[in-house]
């Protein structure tokens, strides 16, 4: 019996955008990103997203033209080399557990702000035993999610538009700064990637897929600014950069607990998928071998990767019972960003006529993915040099293995 592909028209398209994008950041980075970029906070905003667009096109056309899971790693693997594979693989392992640690901190900081540290943890012990259950939420679900969130945003924004305001921000900042609060913001705009990858579901991909991406991350970078405006001007900047919870304060009396709502539940979606999508991407680089291969084994009865399961969520609840939003959102964006710089390295390496989109696209988004990460704070380097370091001895060590046993 033939399988049904290609069923999603642009708008169903979007709205998977848009439910992947609007997840943990927005209501957290503001505090950082206009302490960093100050009256020009906006800026910062759109050179992020426009980095995004740029990574998600890139991604795009590999992924209509290597119909592999797995992601930069498959496509690296393809175009330019085994370790070029692993280490877009490792880079990708490394930010998405940063990324989930932050999320389930971000959660419980809203929900309970005295008690984020163990509260955090908690959750993701949580979703990752949902997870290993076999239990997944459905697209249904997610767009409902969804609809609470821009709901909620668009409350924040007509909230603020009433209040008297407190602008202008009145921060200083320079070129250097701009551009790590842009590197800070990349973590809001996480989620495009699922855009990427729907070229298998989407009608006429190579027409289409283009269109949507760029259609979607314009409106989310359009509803971003509004946001960073809205909560500017109801807070001032100083209580802004203060906050834990900004868009909550930001929101007033009136709103404030159903922001709390929709941040929480918009962090614990973001949270399953990274966790789901974490222990499938190690145990496809365990099937690989570029990860000891008992994190590939399946479960029997779910259907899921225990082991793998297991492993990314022990991980991530030690990073998010130790270490602070900030320090991981900042190693988050530092291995994201090179994970997409090997995407664009990739794409560079098509032959010319298999390339869908002009090769400027690919070497702007190359130059912005390195020249955020190097704005980034020095701890974001630190840490990201290490766990460059940590998969350099890893893939050693498994080459080492190989070459001895054959």
């Amino acid at each position: 019996m033939a399988t049904v592909r290609r069923v999603l028209g642009p708008l169903a398209a979007a709205g998977i955008g848009v439910s992947a994008m609007l997840g943990a950041g927005v209501f957290w980075v503001w505090g950082p990103v206009l302490e960093r970029a100050g009256s020009l906070f906006v800026v910062a905003i759109v050179l992020a997203g426009f980095l995004s667009l740029l990574n998600a096109l890139s991604v795009a056309q590999l992924a209509l033209l290597v119909p592999e899971s797995g992601g930069v790693y498959a496509y690296a693997r393809r175009y330019l080399s085994p370790g070029a594979g692993f280490f877009a693989g490792w880079l990708f392992l490394i930010g998405k557990l940063s990324s989930a640690a932050a999320i389930a901190l971000i959660a419980a900081t809203y929900a309970l702000p005295d008690h984020a540290q163990w509260v955090a943890p908690a959750l993701v012990a949580v979703f990752a035993l949902i997870n290993i259950t076999g239990i997944r939420s459905t697209a249904a679900v997610a767009l409902v999610v969804t609809a609470l969130v821009v709901a909620v945003l668009l409350a924040v924004i007509f909230s603020a538009a009433s209040a008297p305001s407190v602008l202008p921000v009145t921060l200083s900042t320079d070129a250097y700064s701009l551009w790590q609060a842009a590197g800070l913001m990349f973590f809001a705009f996480a989620g495009y990637a699922r855009m990427a990858t729907l070229g298998a579901e989407v009608k006429n991909p190579a027409t289409v897929l283009p269109r949507v991406i760029v259609g979607t991350l314009v409106a989310v970078i359009a509803l971003y600014v509004a946001v960073g405006v809205s909560v500017v001007r109801a807070l001032g900047a100083s209580d802004v950069v203060a906050s834990a919870a900004p868009l909550a304060d930001a929101a007033g009396d009136s709103w404030r607990g159903l922001v709390v709502i929709a941040a929480v539940l918009a962090c614990l979606g973001s949270l399953g998928a990274l966790l789901a999508g974490l222990s499938r991407t190690a145990m496809a680089m365990s099937q690989s071998s570029d990860l000891p291969q008992g994190l590939a084994v399946v479960s029997v009865r779910t259907g899921s990767p225990m082991r793998a399961e297991v492993a990314m969520a022990a991980l991530a609840i030690v990073a998010a019972a130790v270490l602070d939003p900030l320090w991981l959102v900042g190693l988050s964006s530092a291995t994201v960003l090179s994970y997409y710089a090997i995407g664009h390295l990739s794409v560079l390496r098509v032959p010319r006529q298999d390339r869908r989109l002009p090769v400027v696209v690919a070497w702007l988004g190359l130059a912005g993915c390195v020249s955020l990460v190097f704005a980034l704070p020095a701890i974001s380097l630190v840490a990201g040099a290490g766990a460059l370091t940590l998969g350099a001895v890893v893939w050693w060590g498994l080459h080492q293995r190989r070459r001895h046993a054959g």
